[in-house]
């Protein structure tokens, strides 16, 4: 098992965070915000070359794993090697997501709709289920389910997308009324669009993507990656400490049009 730095001085000071969609965009900010904090990583991916990039760039604070968040297998073993690697499990964030489908209800077939509906919304339930215990023999924790800004206002031919982000909002608030006495918080947090290479699926660059998307936005931008893994650090923190059962719209003032 490894020994955690004593980093008590900061945010995340010896917390163990385990991060599902860890290997690029706002899973690797989270990683490095958390590893910045003070706390250690917990790398979780689907796509096992990448996290363990991602990890060997933060260095010994961070363990990478091959993780599919739709298997309950899967999921139970890499649960597992966090405990014997770093000892205990003071925080979770599911930011695993399915690649962007387009379609109303006429044009997905049952296959699409589930694979969105399983890795966002089924995959938040196998990861919380396996890590509520352990956060509760460490102590309590926090647990971040990472939406969107469209699980609150709906786009055009994303039914599974809003379908699976609206739902990992109030999974978020069942979850923190069951597991408050247990010392554990639970918030969901909605980004607005985030320069991510997922954007590159629809726009040919985030140039081109910030131009089309920013103007939908208050702030008449796009956000960096480093901007939501602030607010998802401020979530796993103390000093969000009476802060639970709610959404962070982490938006850029996208859903108050």
């Amino acid at each position: 098992m490894m020994e955690i730095p004593d980093q008590s001085g900061k945010r995340l000071g010896g917390k163990v965070v385990f991060i599902t969609g860890a290997a690029s965009g706002i899973g690797a900010a989270i990683a490095r915000r958390c590893i910045a904090e003070g706390g250690s990583a917990v790398c979780a991916d689907a796509s096992p070359d990448s996290v363990a990039n991602l990890a060997a760039e933060l260095g010994s604070c961070a363990l990478a794993l091959e993780c599919d968040v739709t298997d309950q297998r899967s999921m139970a073993r890499s649960m597992s090697a966090a405990i014997d690697h770093f000892g205990r499990l003071d925080g979770l964030v599911h930011n695993a997501a399915a690649p962007s489908l387009d379609g109303t209800v006429v044009d997905l077939d049952e296959e699409q709709w589930r694979l969105e509906i399983d890795v966002t919304l089924t995959g938040a339930f196998i990861a919380s289920k396996f890590a509520v215990p352990l956060m509760i023999s460490s102590g309590g924790g926090s647990i971040v389910l990472v939406a969107s800004q469209f699980g609150h206002v709906a786009t055009g031919k994303a039914v599974a997308y809003c379908a699976a982000k609206a739902g990992l909002v109030h999974l978020a608030k069942a979850m923190a009324v069951d597991h408050a006495g247990d010392g554990i918080r639970v918030n969901s947090l909605s980004p607005g669009a985030v320069a991510t290479s997922r954007l590159l699926q629809r726009w040919p660059d985030l140039e081109t993507a910030n131009k089309g998307l920013g103007p939908a936005h208050l702030l008449g931008r796009i956000a960096q990656p480093g901007e939501i893994a602030a607010a998802a650090v401020f979530l796993l923190s103390p000093d969000a400490s009476f802060v639970t059962g709610t959404d962070l719209l982490a938006d850029g003032g996208f859903a108050t049009r």
